[in-house]
């Protein structure tokens, strides 16, 4: 099982940028998705989580700028991110609790991604 995240890239303050990542594998069930992002000198931050009911939370510094959703149906979790600013650039990494078939035998993972740069700059 794997995750695969894309949509990173350079983008204008005030701008917008859409991410994607979709979870691949013997998946038959996936639990909370979200995102995380590590800026330069940073520690990883949670940015943003989805339940698998569709229940969110954001971090503070995100909240009215950035949307999580998901598509059950495509295993796949967005991030919508708008009025993208200079601090918001960083490495987004997505993350999520799948449960798959291991050889017949029922088995779980936090799994993350490979993470996607993107770049806030005028």
């Amino acid at each position: 099982v794997q995750l695969q995240a894309s949509g990173g890239g350079l983008v204008q303050p005030g701008g917008s940028r859409r991410l994607s990542c979709v979870a691949s594998g013997k998946i038959y069930r996936i639990n909370d998705m979200g995102w995380y992002r590590q800026g330069p000198g940073k520690q990883r931050e949670l940015v943003a989580t989805i339940t698998s009911g569709g229940s969110m939370n954001y971090a503070d510094s995100v909240k009215g700028r950035f949307t999580i959703s998901r598509d059950n149906a495509k295993n796949t979790v967005y991030l919508q991110m708008n009025n993208l600013q200079p601090e918001d650039t960083a490495v987004y990494y997505c993350n999520a609790d799948l449960y798959y078939n291991d050889y017949g035998n029922p088995a779980v993972e936090n799994a993350w991604g490979q993470g996607t740069l993107v770049t806030v700059s005028s």
